[in-house]
């Protein structure tokens, strides 16, 4: 009973997370009007970790030097490559684009857990991974350079970077991250995440003169900092601690549904056949390679 309410908890954490994190996608692309994207991604790492700091004053626990260097590694991963190329990625990308390329994260986390964690290959897992790659590669190749917020090639492939940095981040490091409390484990990886990306953040900081940006601007920050960063990353590793990599990635089969709701209610893009067809086939993708866990 105690490990089934664990679980219930655990999707009830990724359910919350899914809803915050989809805000980031069109929330980002209006505050890049403003700032530069690494502007943006050093502000959401600094409030991250100052959160998490202030948080893990009621978290006494100690970390061995030899998994603080660990810790940085999954920062490099979780944090550094796949916040900042996201981040990139949406700034030259339009926010549907963004919004569906994260569904692939999936299938992406079970082909490393396939050959890291060993996980069984089924024909299930192989089809499946199949028509979602079809799907990333038509939404990434047939895009359509118009509007306000046109796609790019290189804005799709940056964000599908990222998911593979998270993909790698989930399977390579899950042990570490379940050794110490979510918070530890925040903490950490957004300390180290901030101290890489200051110096080559600092520069745009200083240009887009920050301090004197609109209230609305500095609320859109920090919602993209506080509810869509730290309440989800901590979430998200409370869930972890439940659930296989596998299962937690294809929470992301979610974002794009709220995600592209909330671009097109925001006028920052337009669905078409293209975008449609290539949903599809991420979706179902999605389905089948996890398809096998039900049966």
């Amino acid at each position: 009973m105690q490990k089934k309410n664990s679980n219930i908890g655990a999707h009830l954490c990724m359910a919350v997370t899914v809803i915050l994190f989809s805000i980031i996608s069109p929330i980002g692309k209006l505050v890049m009007d403003y700032v530069h994207p690494l502007t943006l991604n050093l502000c959401r790492l600094f409030g991250a970790a100052l959160f998490f700091w202030i948080t893990s004053i009621f978290v006494k626990e100690k970390v061995p030097k030899k998994d603080l260097i660990k810790l940085f590694f999954a920062a490099v991963f979780g944090t550094m490559l796949n916040q900042g190329l996201f981040i990139i990625g949406l700034s030259k990308t339009n926010p549907i684009h963004a919004s569906l390329i994260t569904s692939i994260a999936p299938i992406l986390t079970l082909i490393f857990a396939t050959f890291y964690l060993k996980e069984k290959i089924t024909f299930n897992k192989v089809f499946g991974i199949l028509i979602g790659t079809t799907g990333a590669a038509i939404l990434i190749l047939m895009n359509v350079e118009k509007g306000n917020y046109p796609t790019s090639v290189l804005g799709d492939i940056l964000c599908l970077c990222a998911q593979l940095s998270y993909a790698i981040y989930l399977t390579v490091f899950l042990k570490l991250v379940k050794k110490y409390s979510p918070i530890t484990v925040c903490k950490w990886i957004f300390t180290y995440a901030f101290i890489c990306y200051f110096p080559i953040s600092f520069p745009h900081v200083v240009q887009d003169n920050i301090f004197q940006l609109p209230l609305d601007v500095w609320i859109r920050i920090f919602i993209i900092a506080i509810p869509s960063t730290y309440v989800t990353f901590l979430l998200t590793m409370t869930a972890q601690k439940t659930l296989s990599p596998t299962t937690i990635s294809t929470y992301n089969y979610f974002l794009p549904l709220s995600g592209i709701t909330i671009s097109v209610i925001l006028g920052l893009g337009t669905i078409n056949y293209f975008t449609i067809i290539a949903a599809t086939l991420i979706f179902t993708g999605v389905i089948i390679v996890n398809r096998h866990k039900k049966n």
